[in-house]
């Protein structure tokens, strides 16, 4: 019995898979490789090179792995990007699901655990942004994701496959024990972006923006840990199998960091000075996302332990100092 992660090469699925592994379970990783690192896998793990769109692909895996449940992070997930291709991201993330469902049902894998996103929300009415909010995505990599929550609930009443949709907000952070980090080319999220410049890889840090409504003027996110994302995974396919209904919950820390506190927060953690500039607003961006997690909390027993944004980053930090060159200094796993 195993449990299949697929994007388990990708950043957040990487440490799922570095979880599922410590805690003894059998993992199979499915991932093309293309925003993701074979060598962030876990030796331990099964890697299947290949794309979740390629039903000949997932057939393979499902003949040849005794799978019983699928957490699903293989999508792509960059704002901007989905503005001006969103072809692209209805085809990778909608298409993907499609496929992924049709092979779980024909399989008889009953659960999926599932990487939504905050972004499904849009522009929120109130904070924090609760479970039952209205969800009017605003850019197409929200509305991807939303589709993708959708064909889920329309399999569970047609095939009884059950899921939980984990809408999470900004993730950051790294393995503590630095063995595994944050590494995109290019890369568009905030804190490594904040590394990079006290790295000195980069000249500043951009600043998309300074007239949003916020106290500052700068975006506010509510920041999550990526092992804390990871355990909330492990929680919902327990909570799966304990035979509960389809379900959504909200990750976050419940606290809003706007961009400038959290430059703040990367100089005082590195000692760095790290230059920044304000920059024209990105397309696409909400002024505020800060979730109401108390659902996860009380339902699946989540108890997250990065709660202060400076631990955070630190382990971020770790990362970057002993990896200067990402994953080019690591060892690669077995590919089959």
């Amino acid at each position: 019995m195993a449990i299949l992660v697929a994007g388990g090469a990708g950043y957040i699925g990487s440490h799922m898979v570095k979880r599922l592994v410590e805690k003894g379970e059998d993992v199979v990783v499915a991932d093309n490789l293309a925003t993701g690192h074979r060598k962030a896998v876990a030796k331990e793990a099964k890697f299947y090179y290949g794309d979740i769109r390629d039903r000949q692909f997932l057939d393979r895996i499902f003949t040849n792995e005794d799978i019983t449940a699928v957490v699903h992070f293989a999508a792509f997930s960059i704002v901007p990007e989905s503005m001006a291709k969103p072809l692209k991201y209805f085809d990778n993330n909608t298409g993907g699901m499609i496929t992924l469902l049709e092979a779980m049902h024909d399989f008889g894998v009953k659960y999926i655990v599932f990487s939504s996103t905050a972004a499904t929300y849009g522009i929120p009415e109130h904070m924090p942004i609760k479970e039952t909010d209205p969800q009017k995505p605003i850019n197409p990599y929200g509305l991807s994701k939303l589709m993708m929550e959708e064909m889920m609930a329309w399999a569970d009443k047609a095939y009884g496959i059950k899921f939980v949709a984990l809408r999470y907000f900004n993730v950051a952070g790294a393995a503590p024990d630095g063995t595994i980090g944050e590494d995109h080319g290019p890369e568009t999220h905030l804190v490594p972006i904040i590394m990079q410049v006290a790295e000195g890889k980069r000249k500043e840090l951009s600043i998309f923006g300074d007239d949003y409504d916020t106290p500052d003027g700068t975006n506010v996110r509510d920041y999550v840990h990526v092992m804390d994302l990871a355990d909330a995974h492990i929680l919902a396919i327990k909570y799966l199998e304990a035979g509960n209904e389809s379900n959504a919950f909200n990750l976050g820390s419940s606290t809003g960091f706007s961009n400038k506190q959290m430059l703040e927060a990367a100089r005082e953690v590195t000692g760095k000075e790290i230059p920044a500039k304000m920059a024209p607003r990105r397309p696409g961006d909400p002024d505020s996302l800060v979730a109401a997690s108390d659902k996860a909390r009380e339902v699946l027993g989540w108890q997250p332990q990065y709660d202060d944004v400076h631990d955070i980053i630190a382990t971020a930090w770790k990362w970057h100092e002993t990896h200067p060159a990402g994953y080019d200094d690591r060892g690669e796993a077995t590919l089959y």
